[in-house]
């Protein structure tokens, strides 16, 4: 019974200290992690920026930031961001087409939460027509 006891308490030890060292992995803080641009005109592609801090202890490294429409550019820090440093990820949408919108960008990373998601929302209206004199 004793031997079952310490062997017990022994691998309860490596339990705890295994699962106290994913705690150093790298993490996200965004400033925001979903932007309304509001009504935009027709045409007029529109630009936020996503910015975000490191607050693990490793570097943190993205390995892909991917919208999940055509529509949609993205542009991200490429190299690693240490702890306590900031990083960014540049969002284009192209408003092409009247409708609200609300699309979603996957990026993916070495965080303790691996895979993120931000979202951008809005609504395309008509340009103004041109007035003529």
């Amino acid at each position: 019974m004793k031997k079952l006891m310490i062997l017990c308490a022994v691998v309860l030890g490596f339990a705890l200290n295994a699962s106290a060292q994913t705690d150093n992995k790298a993490e996200f803080k965004f400033n925001e992690e979903k932007h309304d641009f509001g009504k935009i005109p027709q045409g007029k592609p529109v630009t936020t920026v996503f910015t975000f801090t490191n607050v693990g202890q490793e570097p943190l490294i993205l390995t892909e930031v991917k919208p999940t429409c055509g529509c949609t550019i993205a542009d991200y820090t490429k190299t690693p961001v240490k702890k306590g440093e900031s990083g960014q990820i540049k969002i284009t949408y192209n408003a092409a087409v009247v409708a609200p919108f609300n699309k979603t960008i996957v990026v993916t990373s070495n965080a303790k939460t691996p895979q993120k998601y931000l979202n951008i929302v809005g609504e395309v209206v008509a340009a103004p027509a041109a007035s003529s004199k």
